[in-house]
Protein backbone atom coordinates (compact mmCIF):
# COMPACT_ATOMS: atom_id res chain seq x y z
CA UNK A 1 0.00 0.00 0.00
CA UNK A 2 1.22 3.05 -0.78
CA UNK A 3 2.08 5.59 1.90
CA UNK A 4 1.20 9.58 1.59
CA UNK A 5 2.96 12.50 3.57
CA UNK A 6 2.84 15.92 4.34
CA UNK A 7 5.79 18.44 4.49
CA UNK A 8 5.52 21.15 6.72
CA UNK A 9 8.19 23.79 6.73
CA UNK A 10 9.19 27.14 7.94
CA UNK A 11 8.96 30.20 5.20
CA UNK A 12 11.76 32.01 7.64
CA UNK A 13 14.81 31.17 5.41
CA UNK A 14 12.34 30.77 2.25
CA UNK A 15 15.07 29.95 -0.08
CA UNK A 16 17.35 27.69 1.90
CA UNK A 17 14.07 25.59 3.09
CA UNK A 18 12.89 25.53 -0.54
CA UNK A 19 16.14 23.26 -1.86
CA UNK A 20 15.26 20.60 1.11
CA UNK A 21 11.67 20.68 -0.04
CA UNK A 22 12.55 19.35 -3.62
CA UNK A 23 15.19 16.96 -2.58
CA UNK A 24 12.47 15.92 -0.02
CA UNK A 25 10.18 15.37 -2.62
CA UNK A 26 12.68 13.94 -4.80
CA UNK A 27 13.65 11.23 -2.20
CA UNK A 28 9.98 10.01 -1.08
CA UNK A 29 9.33 9.44 -4.50
CA UNK A 30 12.06 7.26 -5.08
CA UNK A 31 11.06 5.45 -1.65
CA UNK A 32 7.28 5.05 -3.38
CA UNK A 33 6.30 7.68 -0.70
CA UNK A 34 3.35 10.23 -2.21
CA UNK A 35 3.75 13.58 -0.56
CA UNK A 36 0.02 14.72 -0.23
CA UNK A 37 0.88 18.57 0.32
CA UNK A 38 3.96 21.07 1.32
CA UNK A 39 2.28 23.53 3.79
CA UNK A 40 4.43 26.69 4.78
CA UNK A 41 4.77 27.97 7.98
CA UNK A 42 6.00 30.63 9.60
CA UNK A 43 8.33 29.09 11.38
CA UNK A 44 9.07 26.17 13.28
CA UNK A 45 7.65 27.77 16.47
CA UNK A 46 4.06 27.12 13.88
CA UNK A 47 5.01 23.26 13.27
CA UNK A 48 3.33 21.20 15.54
CA UNK A 49 0.05 22.78 15.48
CA UNK A 50 0.22 22.54 11.78
CA UNK A 51 1.09 18.82 11.84
CA UNK A 52 -1.56 18.20 14.49
CA UNK A 53 -4.47 19.35 11.90
CA UNK A 54 -3.00 17.45 9.02
CA UNK A 55 -2.77 14.49 11.46
CA UNK A 56 -6.70 14.76 11.62
CA UNK A 57 -6.82 14.03 7.66
CA UNK A 58 -6.95 9.97 7.69
CA UNK A 59 -5.57 10.05 4.11
CA UNK A 60 -2.05 11.39 6.26
CA UNK A 61 0.58 8.22 7.49
CA UNK A 62 3.45 10.44 8.13
CA UNK A 63 5.10 14.03 8.16
CA UNK A 64 8.35 15.80 7.99
CA UNK A 65 9.32 19.14 9.38
CA UNK A 66 11.90 21.17 7.59
CA UNK A 67 13.48 24.84 8.78
CA UNK A 68 16.21 26.30 10.36
CA UNK A 69 16.94 27.43 13.42
CA UNK A 70 20.11 29.45 14.10
CA UNK A 71 22.26 30.44 16.51
CA UNK A 72 21.39 33.85 18.40
CA UNK A 73 22.60 36.20 20.83
CA UNK A 74 20.38 34.99 23.95
CA UNK A 75 18.91 31.54 24.54
CA UNK A 76 15.80 32.19 22.37
CA UNK A 77 16.01 29.66 19.61
CA UNK A 78 17.21 26.86 22.07
CA UNK A 79 14.50 26.95 24.57
CA UNK A 80 11.84 27.48 21.00
CA UNK A 81 13.76 24.45 19.95
CA UNK A 82 13.48 22.38 22.25
CA UNK A 83 9.91 22.84 22.82
CA UNK A 84 9.32 22.51 19.31
CA UNK A 85 11.12 18.84 19.11
CA UNK A 86 9.10 17.70 22.67
CA UNK A 87 5.75 19.04 21.04
CA UNK A 88 6.42 16.94 17.60
CA UNK A 89 7.74 13.95 19.59
CA UNK A 90 4.46 13.87 22.07
CA UNK A 91 2.48 14.31 18.38
CA UNK A 92 3.84 11.08 16.71
CA UNK A 93 3.31 9.17 19.97
CA UNK A 94 -0.18 10.52 20.52
CA UNK A 95 -1.10 10.00 16.70
CA UNK A 96 1.20 7.02 15.91
CA UNK A 97 1.84 8.63 12.59
CA UNK A 98 5.77 9.07 12.55
CA UNK A 99 7.52 12.51 12.03
CA UNK A 100 11.03 13.33 10.37
CA UNK A 101 13.21 15.64 11.55
CA UNK A 102 14.83 18.25 9.08
CA UNK A 103 15.13 21.22 11.15
CA UNK A 104 18.72 22.34 11.20
CA UNK A 105 20.03 23.46 14.86
CA UNK A 106 18.66 24.96 17.13
CA UNK A 107 22.16 26.56 17.19
CA UNK A 108 23.26 26.41 13.48
CA UNK A 109 25.59 28.56 12.42
CA UNK A 110 25.66 30.05 8.80
CA UNK A 111 28.48 28.54 7.71
CA UNK A 112 26.97 25.45 8.31
CA UNK A 113 24.05 25.78 7.04
CA UNK A 114 24.23 25.30 3.34
CA UNK A 115 26.40 21.69 3.78
CA UNK A 116 23.39 20.70 5.81
CA UNK A 117 20.40 21.32 3.83
CA UNK A 118 19.85 18.27 1.76
CA UNK A 119 21.22 15.87 4.13
CA UNK A 120 19.14 16.65 6.74
CA UNK A 121 15.89 16.85 4.13
CA UNK A 122 17.14 13.01 2.93
CA UNK A 123 17.64 11.80 6.13
CA UNK A 124 13.83 13.25 7.19
CA UNK A 125 12.25 11.51 4.39
CA UNK A 126 14.07 8.28 5.15
CA UNK A 127 13.72 8.10 8.88
CA UNK A 128 9.21 8.56 8.01
CA UNK A 129 10.11 5.63 5.10
CA UNK A 130 11.66 3.47 7.64
CA UNK A 131 8.94 4.03 10.27
CA UNK A 132 6.20 3.46 8.15
CA UNK A 133 7.70 0.01 7.00
CA UNK A 134 7.82 -1.33 10.60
Amino acid sequence: MVKSIVIVAGSYHKKDIEKMVDEARIIASDNGLIVEEVKWVPGSMEMPLQIKRLFLRESIDGAIVLGIIESGETEHGLVMGQAVIKSLMDLQLASMKPIGFGIIGPGAKPKHIEERLLPYARNSILAVNEMLSN
